[in-house]
């Protein structure tokens, strides 16, 4: 095959070693810059490396390409590119763009493309690495770009072209598989000369991360989707792998998590203290700690989890040192909050330690958290709250509503009325004009949508705080107005932009909760005022609309008892005691917490007695 008439001109000639020595220059610079110098003064050097860098590409390039320069030429694009990527912390459309003028620049040098054509990436690789086959000293810089074009369309989940790259790099060695991780072990870059150009990082190196990192991404994907064994192999690999301290406690603390959910606690803790010897505590360390000690009953330990998470999250993580290499830490996606490795922001790590605090019945200190979580909300350090798994968005007066629940659970009465009223005078004002209607999702904002529901609620938990104060005449009132506004809407059941993920969060269910808890609480102040019918009314309604819920229903029998209606207790005792015996459907699970803890506080209490004494004041068979 013909070489270009560049190769034995005198320019190219006597410019090489020239061009050489300062790429070796600027390799040495750069490893000098990354282990002596200050963080600050770094920033400025590594500007000077990759300006120094792209002089000297731009000198290479701007000649024609010439197959002797080459190897140069690559080695040059490779330090660029990897410099550029460690430097920016992850691959950009520029590196892209450099790897394929790369390819362009080879086949050009054999006149086997015209440099104007546009040809994709994929396709430039199959002619590159054809063509390549009879330039043996071309091959060792041809894989080593390609490791990079690896790295990026890893990062970038191009698995379909890296799959393709890899099979075409391992030529006759390749087996007709898919598998990332036996196409990255089988790859064996060629070895470079003892007098190659300098690089910043060697081939070898670039594929020890690429199999670590592939493996991590995919023990990570196998994890969120379920597929635990293959989860647990995958990330035992890249535990195996080349690691960071950073990354090997995210392997850890994934191995904990796939642990925790195959049912294994105990081993599930082994790999938590092995991420916590391998580097400094981590958010989704701590955050796993606290779920596997919920797991194992320990609830002391996992608050204690959570409020060191609460800490760590308000601490900024100091810059480390750059390495100017492609390591694994470019080549993981970004967490998202079904990743093990999301640990959300301090505001959510509060959000998740109070409501665990009031679900456990800590209702003092959760009031104390929730009260450090609305002054971060409200005083704009964090100006959108959402906590996972609701939709995005701003949840504030979700946070208001549990915290005057956490104030009534710790008989903080008042300071609950206080919290209710500056609820309403935020959100009072967003309520539609009559006639009013359930506002759609699509035509207006989740505001507006939630909106009754949060009013609605605070009348709700106002009634209960003026019970606590022994107010009764205020309570009914309070009660009523929820009942009022709750009457008054019309939810669409096919709203999307309001729900959650989950079919219990829909609006409809929680307004269809909301109108059982203000029934139900209203009709044990009439109760309690002896005016029995009313609470009859009160508990009928909430029968016949839940009729599957057991506390209206004993309610409703109780009540019926005391009215001597006995035919109609009768059948409704006969109903329940056969319900009893069936296993208790768990009406509340992923209601909104402030729902869950108001439908607590008036569970029917005994249940069983109730059922026995009805019992015994039945006549025998032989007196009917």
């Amino acid at each position: 095959m013909s070489q270009a008439p560049l190769d034995t001109a005198s320019p190219a000639f006597s410019c090489q070693d020239l061009w050489r020595k300062k790429n070796d220059q600027l390799v040495r610079q750069a490893k000098v810059i990354r282990d002596s110098c200050p963080l600050l003064k770094q920033q400025q050097l590594t500007q000077d490396a990759l300006q120094g860098f792209r002089d000297l590409l731009h000198c290479l390039q701007g000649l024609p390409a010439a197959i002797s320069l080459l190897p140069l030429e690559l080695t040059v694009i490779c330090n660029f590119i990897t410099l550029k990527a460690s430097h920016t912390q992850g691959f950009m459309e520029e590196q892209a763009q450099d790897i394929q003028q790369g390819l362009q620049r080879v086949l050009e040098a054999q006149e086997q493309v015209d440099p104007k054509l546009e040809c994709g990436v994929r396709e430039l690789w199959d002619s590159v690495l054809r063509a390549a086959c009879l330039l043996p000293k071309l091959l060792p810089a041809l894989h080593h770009l390609a490791g990079l074009q690896a790295a990026l369309w890893l990062s970038t989940d191009h698995l379909g072209d890296l799959t393709l790259l890899l099979q075409t790099l391992n030529g006759s060695q390749s087996v007709a598989s898919e598998d990332l991780q036996l196409l990255l072990k089988t790859w064996s870059p060629p070895p470079e000369e003892s007098d190659a150009p300098l690089t910043l990082q060697d081939t070898w190196g670039l594929r020890h991360v690429l199999l670590t990192a592939s493996a991590f991404r995919q023990g990570l994907q196998e994890l969120m989707s379920g597929s635990l064994p293959e989860a647990l192999s995958s990330l035992k690999a890249a535990a195996a792998g080349l690691c960071s301290q950073p990354v090997l406690v995210q392997v850890y603390t994934a191995l904990g998590t796939c642990q925790r959910k195959m049912g294994n606690p105990q081993r599930a803790l082994l790999y938590l203290d092995a991420a916590l010897k391998a580097g400094p505590i981590s958010g989704p360390m701590l955050l796993e700690a606290s779920r596997l000690y919920q797991q194992l009953g320990d609830t002391e330990a996992e608050l204690e989890s959570l409020k060191l998470l609460v800490e760590a999250l308000s601490i900024t993580q100091s810059s480390e040192t750059p390495q100017f290499l492609i390591e694994v830490e470019l080549l993981l996606p970004q967490p998202d909050p079904a990743s093990p490795l999301y640990c959300g922001t301090q505001s959510q790590a509060k959000h998740l330690l109070a409501s665990r605090c009031l679900q456990t019945g800590r209702a003092e200190d959760a009031a104390e958290h929730y009260l450090d979580l609305l002054a971060l909300l409200l005083d704009g350090l964090e100006t959108r709250f959402s906590p996972p798994p609701c939709p995005p968005g701003p949840c504030v007066p979700e946070i208001f509503l549990e915290l005057a629940a956490a104030l009534i659970q710790a008989s903080r009465a008042q300071d609950a009325l206080t919290v209710c009223e500056e609820l309403l005078s935020r959100t009072s004002s967003l309520l539609p004009k009559m006639p009013w209607i359930w506002e759609d999702a699509r035509n207006g904002t989740k505001e507006h949508i939630r909106c009754p529901l949060w009013v609605s609620a605070t009348y709700l938990l106002q009634g209960q705080a003026w019970v606590k104060l022994g107010a009764q005449k205020e309570a009914v009132s309070e009660f009523s107005r929820c009942l009022e506004l709750l009457f008054r809407a019309t939810p669409e059941d096919n709203e999307q932009g309001a729900a959650s993920n989950c079919e219990k969060c829909r609006p409809a269910v929680i307004l269809q909760q909301l109108r059982l808890a203000a029934l139900i609480s209203r009709g044990l102040e009439w109760l309690a005022s002896g005016q029995d019918t009313k609470a009859l009314q009160d508990f009928l309604l909430g029968v016949q609309m839940c009729p599957g819920n057991q506390d209206a229903s004993f309610y409703l029998l109780q009540s019926l008892r005391r009215l001597d209606r006995r035919n109609e207790a009768t059948d409704l005792w006969w109903r329940l005691k056969a319900q009893i015996e069936l296993p208790p459907e768990d009406t509340t699970r992923s209601l909104p917490l402030y729902l869950e803890t108001c439908l607590s506080w008036i569970r029917f209490p005994d249940r069983e007695t109730l059922l026995e004494e009805f019992q015994t004041s039945l006549p025998e068979p032989s007196d009917l």
